[in-house]
C-alpha cells in the first residue's frame, strides 16, 4: 500500500460543508430554483451526472472523474435534504444504511470467523441480498431496477433468470434465437405492420444481449466503445467537409464514405 492510500485512510472525511451549502439553498432567502426541487424534477439530472461518471470513467479522465462524483454526492445530499424537509429521513440515515448494509454482507471480513454461523460463511452476496428483501419481493426480478437503460435492464433480468436455471445448457440455441427473432422482424417489415416491426426490433435486441452474456460481454460497453468509435470517426468526416469549399449537399455518400475508410486507415 503506498503513502498516499494510508494517509487517506486516517483522514476523516467531512461532508459537512455540503449539507450546509444544500441546507442553506434550501432555506428562505436561498436559490429560488433549488427552492422549488423535487424528487421528480431531479431525476433527470441524477441520471445526466451519472452518465457523466461514465463517460470520465471510458476516457480515464480522473480530473473529470473527481468533478462528477462531486455532482452524483451533491444529487445524494440534495435528495437526502428533501426527504429530511418532509420528515422521512436524513443524509445521516443514507450513511447509516449503507454502512450497515456494506457490513452485513461481508461477514467473512467483518465478523469473527469463529461466531460465523455456516449460512453466513458460504452465502454469496446475492443471496445474502435475497435475503434481506426475501420478506418485500415478488419475484426474484423485484431488485432489478425498471429505471435501468434498455440494455442494461435486459442483461440483468436475463442474468438473475440463469441463475435459477433458466437458461439455455449451450450457446448453439442462442444463436438460432438470435437467427429467428430477426426472420420474424423481417416477415414484420415485410407486411408493414409498424407495432409488430418495433415489438420484433425488441426481441432481436433481448436476443442479442443474451447472446452477448454467453460471451461475458456487457451489450451496454459494447454499444458504448462503439458509439464512441462512430463519434470519433464522423468527427474526421466533418473536418473533411468542413476543410472544403462545398457544403454537405455537394458531396456524394461515395465521397462521404471515403472520408471514413480514411478515418478507419488512422485509427490503425
Amino acid at each position: 500500500m503506498n503513502n498516499n492510500i494510508k494517509e487517506t485512510e486516517n483522514t476523516t472525511v467531512d461532508v459537512q460543508p455540503l449539507v450546509d451549502v444544500v441546507r442553506t439553498l434550501r432555506r428562505p432567502g436561498g436559490c429560488p430554483w433549488d427552492q422549488q426541487q423535487t424528487h421528480e424534477s431531479l431525476r433527470p439530472y441524477f441520471i445526466e451526472e451519472t452518465y457523466e461518471v461514465m463517460d470520465a470513467i471510458d476516457n480515464k479522465d480522473m480530473d473529470n472523474l473527481r468533478e462528477e462524483l462531486g455532482d452524483v454526492l451533491l444529487q445524494v445530499v440534495f435528495h437526502s435534504r428533501l426527504a429530511e424537509e418532509a420528515g422521512q429521513f436524513t443524509f445521516q440515515d443514507v450513511i447509516d444504511d449503507i454502512t450497515k448494509k456494506m457490513i452485513r454482507r461481508h461477514p467473512h471480513v467483518f465478523k469473527d470467523e469463529n461466531k460465523m454461523n455456516y449460512s453466513e460463511k458460504t452465502y454469496t452476496w446475492d443471496e445474502l441480498k435475497a435475503q434481506e428483501k426475501k420478506n418485500i419481493q415478488k419475484s426474484v426480478l423485484d431488485n432489478v431496477s425498471k429505471g435501468l437503460p434498455a440494455l442494461m435492464g435486459a442483461f440483468k433480468v436475463q442474468e438473475k433468470a440463469a441463475k435459477l436455471g433458466f437458461d439455455w445448457n449451450h450457446e448453439d440455441p442462442v444463436w438460432a434465437k438470435v437467427d429467428e427473432e430477426i426472420s420474424e422482424f423481417k416477415d414484420a417489415v415485410n407486411e408493414n405492420d409498424r407495432e409488430n416491426m418495433e415489438k420484433e426490433a425488441g426481441d432481436i435486441l433481448f436476443s442479442l444481449i443474451n447472446l452477448f452474456r454467453w460471451y461475458k460481454i456487457s451489450g451496454e460497453n459494447a454499444l458504448n466503445r462503439t458509439n464512441t468509435k462512430f463519434r470519433q470517426r464522423f468527427s474526421h468526416v466533418e473536418a473533411c467537409v468542413n476543410k472544403s469549399d462545398r457544403s454537405w449537399e455537394d458531396f456524394s455518400l461515395a465521397e462521404l464514405d471515403a472520408f471514413w475508410e480514411e478515418a478507419k486507415v488512422q485509427e490503425k
